[in-house]
């Protein structure tokens, strides 16, 4: 059993339709590290009712106290690797959470153009509003590890699909953890790693082996969407001109 010590604890933090399942998908890869699929979703739907394809088995199968969430995240894989990956949603965040607990973990940012989010996203879900692009939350975050002192450690989907290995590498290199180029590619299909609601969701990463080459993608926002995409923009911004290049 590796030490609590030694246990390398990164939670990446993403907002929905980011590529972080194909992100945790290529941390799977590694042979050293256990991978987390949103472990605070039932937490979520619990606590706002919202009602997403299979909530209630989310929440049934689930821990709803975030609290509890919290407390085994910070403690061993069940494996006994010494890294775990957790992939976080932002917008898993909800009002009283605390967020203390993140310190405590190697904190990073998956990011994504809110207008690509917002055309995906509404494939997928009729509940959309500014919070559900997760920005808002992933500011909030982002200042919280600004205060620890940290300078916060984000990643653009864009740049990563333009050059997944380049990136991977740098990523790596940031996380003071070594590159392995096993992350390059994964077999297609579900994962030991999904969480229950991968059925509703993983339809197109699951026909995937590795990152896709990026292309914009095409179609025009709604105006409600387009007010929601306005909103957030300034946030993404923000944000972008922090990222890893």
């Amino acid at each position: 059993m590796v030490e609590l010590s030694q246990v390398k604890h990164i939670a990446m933090w993403s907002g929905p339709r980011n590529i972080s399942t194909a992100m945790m998908y290529s941390f799977d890869s590694r042979a050293d590290t256990f991978c987390s699929d949103e472990p605070l979703y039932a937490h979520y739907l619990a606590a706002t009712g919202i009602q997403h394809a299979g909530a209630s088995e989310v929440i049934e199968n689930g821990e709803g106290d975030w609290r509890a969430v919290v407390r085994n995240l910070g403690g061993n894989p069940t494996d006994g690797s010494k890294i775990w990956y957790q992939k976080h949603m932002c917008h898993h965040i909800t009002e009283g959470m605390e967020l203390d607990w993140i310190n405590s973990m190697t904190t990073c940012f998956l990011i994504r153009d809110p207008r690509e989010v917002l055309l995906s996203l509404a494939k997928k879900t009729d509940a959309i509003d500014a919070w559900a692009t997760g920005l808002p939350q992933q500011a909030r975050l982002v200042e919280r590890v600004k205060e620890s002192g940290v300078n916060p450690l984000i990643v653009d989907s864009r740049d990563v699909l333009r050059d997944p290995n380049a990136m991977l590498f740098k990523l790596c290199h940031a996380l003071r953890i070594p590159y392995d180029s096993a992350m390059l590619s994964w077999q297609s299909g579900p994962k030991q790693c999904d969480g229950i609601w991968a059925k509703h969701w993983y339809d197109a990463v699951w026909d995937s082996t590795e990152f896709a080459e990026y292309r914009a993608r095409e179609g025009e926002l709604s105006s409600a969407h387009q007010a929601i995409h306005d909103e957030v923009r300034p946030i993404y911004d923000e944000l972008y001109a922090l990222r890893l290049v």
